[in-house]
């Protein structure tokens, strides 16, 4: 798995990056009420691709590579709640056909993306 600064992790296979928020960020969240899905269009890296809310807050879900989004997770609409339960498994958000492989290189890894949590609060 690799990593963003803005907390979503990626997780590729054969092309598809897996993509969903870290649990990092479901803790900093709190409890989700509501998950926007993404819509199934080409994406760049950096775009807004969703959101969630929480009791505390709202917050934007971006891009973390480039391509196109292909599947989400529909169990979200019913079940927001999977985002704390279980973020970086059956909470994941969307699957996007990769377009540019090589943005992967520049996100974070598992060790680096726990020394930016650490370093930032």
């Amino acid at each position: 798995k690799k990593f963003t600064q803005e907390h979503e992790w990626v997780d590729v296979e054969n092309g598809i990056a897996t993509v969903g928020i870290t649990n990092h960020a479901q803790n900093a969240l709190g409890e989700i009420v509501y998950v926007e899905a993404a819509e199934l269009k080409d994406v760049e890296k950096g775009d807004t691709i969703g959101s969630v809310e929480s009791v505390k807050a709202a917050s934007d879900i971006y891009a973390p590579i480039s391509g196109k989004v292909i599947e989400v997770n529909a169990a979200l609409s019913d079940e927001p709640g999977l985002l704390n339960e279980s973020p970086e498994d059956e909470g994941w958000l969307c699957k996007i056909q990769l377009s540019a492989e090589d943005e992967v290189k520049d996100l974070l890894s598992a060790a680096e993306y726990k020394k930016f949590c650490e370093e930032a609060h």
